[in-house]
């Protein structure tokens, strides 16, 4: 039995007949940007996140960036500003950060969670600290009752990169709607993918919301007036149409993730094998179920042989990348730890119980 990590195939094959319609609608209409599907669909996915305004983009990173730019130009960010964010991410967090010439602070996670480490935030501030990019890593919540008490308390603007959590709920409340403001990727294999690159910002912030719509449209609101040096970068109407109707069914395929990763951690008990996310995963919606081993690579190629796709996420963290040289002799042994030993297994909506079973079995089944 072949068993993949994602297939993009299955996810589709879901809603095709909708998928279809909804595209037909677009290309009739002979309106492909900034039309009534992006319409409908930022007013629909506002509503489901819980905020006022949402701008759709081009993509997350996009999304991210626009916020920090539009935050420049209300004089809340300065160059040179400091941007608390954590250690163990995509580097689409920091490449948003140091974009807008801000200062990246990586705050190393707890390998319990994988996610930024509240423990150490506070030592990090410094009189230049002036915001937190909170990541929702693998789809689990990152908030807790701690960091909103430290962005209270150091007056810090809080902004969520809710990429990989679409769904996700903390005491009640999406993220997405936790903080200031919220970038959201829409990457074909998220838990809401579009069939192609598209993004969003999500706030309860009017201004914000109408700067970084103007950003995203050259740095214009009004045809052929430019006040801001902006960027192109715009969801299109038949990404917005396919959104729109995956939406609808994002909390049920939420909910088998849920089920998979709950059968994942009754069944798997392996002692060479760490499962690092499974107390407090009550929200988690599981776009990635993470696992530790300290033979990674071993593990991967003994579930390869045996027909399971994997993924590594990721394999060499943001401050070990070329691109951040000056970081490169930097020691976050926690987050090098988790990059060095952390597998991707697969958990989507798609798979069935004979897959999760054989699954369970296999991972049972490595000795190392």
């Amino acid at each position: 039995m072949e068993i993949p990590y994602l297939s993009l195939q299955r996810v589709t094959a879901q809603h095709q007949d909708e998928i279809e319609a909804a595209v037909k609608q677009v290309i009739d209409s002979g309106w492909y940007l900034q039309g009534e599907a992006t319409r409908r669909f930022e007013t629909h996915y506002a509503q489901y996140i819980g905020t006022r305004h949402c701008v759709g983009c081009g993509n997350g990173l996009d999304a991210l960036t626009l916020i920090f730019r539009a935050y420049k130009e209300l004089g809340k960010l300065r160059d040179g500003d400091e941007v608390l964010v954590p250690a163990n991410t995509y580097i689409a967090s920091i490449l948003s950060i140091t974009e807008n010439r801000l200062k990246p602070i990586l705050i190393e996670p707890s390998i319990h969670t994988l996610e930024i480490d509240d423990a150490l935030i506070e030592r990090a501030i410094t009189p230049r600290t002036k915001a937190i990019l909170l990541v929702h890593l693998y789809g689990r919540c990152a908030m807790t009752d701690r960091i909103a008490s430290i962005c209270r308390n150091h007056q810090l603007l809080l902004v969520e990169d809710n990429a990989q959590a679409h769904g996700c709920t903390y005491e009640g409340c999406h993220t997405g709607a936790l903080g200031d403001a919220s970038a959201h990727s829409f990457y074909p294999g998220k838990n809401l993918g579009a069939l192609g690159d598209a993004g969003a910002i999500t706030t309860d912030d009017g201004e914000l919301a109408r700067l970084c719509r103007a950003l995203g449209n050259y740095g214009s609101s009004r045809k052929y007036v430019f006040p801001y040096k902006g960027y192109n970068s715009r969801i299109d109407e038949i990404q917005a149409a396919v959104l729109d109707v995956k939406l609808k069914y994002l909390d049920a395929e939420n909910r088998r993730r849920k089920e998979i990763a709950k059968k994942y951690f009754d069944g798997m008990d392996n002692p060479l094998i760490g499962l690092p996310m499974k107390e407090g995963s009550a929200d988690n919606v599981f776009h990635i179920f993470p696992v530790l081993c300290e033979t990674r690579d071993a593990l991967q190629k003994y579930l390869s042989e045996k027909g399971i796709g994997t993924m590594i996420h990721y394999p060499i963290p943001p401050h070990k990348q070329a691109c951040y040289r000056e970081w490169n002799n930097c020691s976050l042994p926690v987050t090098e730890q988790i990059h060095r030993e952390e597998l991707s297994i697969p958990c989507n909506p798609c798979m069935t119980e004979e897959e999760v079973e054989t699954v369970i079995e296999a991972m049972n089944g490595y000795k190392g």
